[in-house]
């Protein structure tokens, strides 16, 4: 089966270096992914985690437009429950409005992050709870398509600028219940397989049996989100991995840090409960040299039916990182004309 290939990146901080250059050196991969052939860049949201720089997708997706030119940039997503929806609507409103045709929306229902910080978060302290996403939601498409009713306090709210469109929307989302709603609305689907441990199976099949064409959306989007390393072998590929792991472990035992060096990592003394930890994030991953990672993207590809699978990596060493994608572009020849 044919399917796109793109980048999830959530700007990683290794230890000894710092946010900023985690940034920059977001940038420097865009510009990659832009002439490798990859189909589009997301960024992600996450708040108070060391090893994570991109809190904020909705300035990161401005920059890396501004330093690319062909490529679909986007939020992957915006965590609503963190923002107001006019703000998202006006926001994305002004980057569709800077780089026409080449902006995604993606919406996540939950705040990306631990309830303190998801309170610091909030418009309002009142609810933390999920329950009120359909609510924000309707209301961002709402200000979208001008779809309030007569009677609603916000009629009269428009989000500017009003001349411009929002950029299609993708619900993200790791259950059956994200991949109907985006069906039955008309969106796009993306599954965060990098993650979760759940079969994306199920959920992605589910999206397009309940699949119905938008003006946004005439056929299903359905993206697989996959954390992958693509080493020049097996081994090295295992050893560029061993970061990650060390690194979700830390974050699982509640002692996040930046991303260890995968010399820390290989000597770092493991208990039993660490141990299966590492083993059940490493079973979500997909690690190997090319021809390994091929095979494997392609099984889960078909496995899900996926459109596209977007690949996020996560490594110690930046200029590894990239050329953990230089192998994957390689390896699939996406760069080939008309593929």
């Amino acid at each position: 089966m044919e399917f796109g290939l793109s980048v999830l990146d959530v700007s990683p901080v290794s230890s000894g270096s710092d946010g900023a250059r985690a940034l920059r050196n977001t940038l420097e991969l865009a510009r990659l992914a832009d002439r490798l052939g990859y189909q589009r860049y997301w960024l992600a949201e996450h708040h108070n985690l060391p090893s994570i720089a991109s809190s904020a997708p909705e300035i990161m997706i401005g920059h890396v437009a501004n330093v690319t030119e062909r490529i679909r940039v986007g939020a992957g997503g915006i965590m609503l429950p963190n923002h107001s929806p006019l703000k998202v609507a006006e926001t994305f409103r002004v980057l569709e409005a800077l780089h026409p045709e080449r902006i995604d929306l993606g919406i996540g229902r939950a705040p990306g992050t631990d309830p303190v910080t998801a309170t610091a978060l909030r418009r309002s302290q009142d609810r933390l709870e999920s329950e009120d996403f359909p609510q924000r939601f309707s209301e961002l498409l709402a200000f979208s398509s001008d779809g309030f009713p007569e009677e609603h306090p916000f009629r009269s709210v428009i989000a500017m600028p009003s001349d411009v469109g929002l950029p299609p929307i993708s619900l993200l989302g790791s259950s059956g219940y994200s991949a109907r709603a985006a069906g039955k609305m008309g969106l796009g689907y993306a599954f965060a397989a990098h993650f979760s441990p759940a079969d994306p199976a199920p959920a992605m099949l589910a999206y397009r049996k309940s699949f119905e064409p938008s003006e946004s959306f005439e056929h299903p989007s359905a993206i697989l989100a996959v954390a992958v390393t693509c080493g020049e072998t097996d081994e090295h590929a295992e050893e560029l991995a061993s970061s990650m792991e060390l690194a979700w472990v830390r974050m699982r035992s509640g002692n996040p840090g930046p991303l260890p060096s995968p010399e820390e990592a290989i000597v770092y003394p493991y208990t039993r409960a660490e141990r299966r930890l590492a083993d059940a994030y490493r079973s979500m991953q997909v690690v190997g040299d090319p021809r390994t990672v091929r095979a494997r993207i392609e099984e889960l590809a078909e496995h899900t039916a996926a459109d596209e699978v977007m690949i996020t990596t996560n490594v110690y060493d930046h200029a590894e990182r990239l050329c953990s994608y230089e192998r994957l572009a390689e390896v699939f020849d996406i760069a080939t004309p008309g593929k």
